[in-house]
């Protein structure tokens, strides 16, 4: 069902994130303000999928990210999101400046283009 991609993409964020989080020891709050996903292959029951992230785009206070659902065998593309994330004050309710450590996290995975490929 094409639902469940976005549930693959944000499985794979969610990881993501911890990862950059575990790294430095700190915690950051982030909130999804957007996503778009274009199918562009079929997936098949019992197929072995594969979710690639990488950053597009490091603003003030949004990220933009770029994913990619492979089949992990063949590699082909079957699905391409893309998504923006916005660093936010939980307490105050606002949005804030990517924190320094997160910022340079996210330099680390930013794509040469959003193809990935």
């Amino acid at each position: 069902n094409n639902t469940s991609y976005f549930l693959y993409f944000e499985e794979a964020r969610t990881r993501f994130f911890r990862e950059l989080a575990s790294r430095h020891s700190r915690s950051f709050h982030s909130m999804l303000v957007s996503i778009t996903c274009d199918y562009i292959n079929q997936a098949f029951a019992h197929q072995t999928l594969r979710v690639s992230t990488r950053v597009k785009k490091i603003g003030t206070k949004s990220f933009r990210l770029i994913q990619l659902l492979t089949d992990a065998e063949k590699g082909k593309i079957i699905a391409k999101a893309e998504t923006v994330t916005v660093c936010f004050d939980i307490e105050n309710q606002v949005s804030v400046p990517i924190p320094d450590f997160l910022r340079q996290g996210l330099e680390e995975y930013l794509a040469a283009d959003d193809s990935l490929e």
